[in-house]
């Protein structure tokens, strides 16, 4: 079987595993919230490794850098549904601790991949 480059790259490695997390947490969150803040949170953390898939299939540094842009947009958007879920206690302090530390390592290979493709001849 084929393997895709996005499949090669850790911060997309990350981000799926990363999806599995959340997708396990949501599942404690209250019923009522199906359609609020879990579909939001689940929707959220997919578009990460979702754009940076996309991106890689771009011609140009500027088009991969630019889903970049939006997957680390979706990281902050994943980031602001985590701080709410803790503060209404769907989430506890440790699951968030946890999720936000994998997050912020997303971020940052995120950064580092986007800043070499800004730097190389892709």
């Amino acid at each position: 079987m084929y393997v895709f480059s996005f499949e090669k790259l850790d911060v997309w490695q990350n981000s799926r595993e990363f999806i599995f997390d959340i997708y396990k947490i949501t599942m404690k969150f209250p019923s009522n919230e199906v359609y609020g803040i879990t579909s939001q949170i689940k929707r959220s953390s997919s578009s990460i490794a979702t754009n940076i898939a996309e991106g890689t299939s771009r011609n140009t540094k500027k088009d991969k850098a630019h889903f970049l842009t939006i997957s680390y947009s979706s990281a902050m958007e994943t980031l602001n549904h985590l701080i709410i879920s803790k503060d209404l206690d769907y989430l506890s302090a440790e699951d968030y601790l946890i999720c936000r530390n994998k997050l912020e390592k997303i971020c940052n290979q995120i950064n580092n991949l986007k800043k070499y493709y800004l730097k190389s001849d892709i």
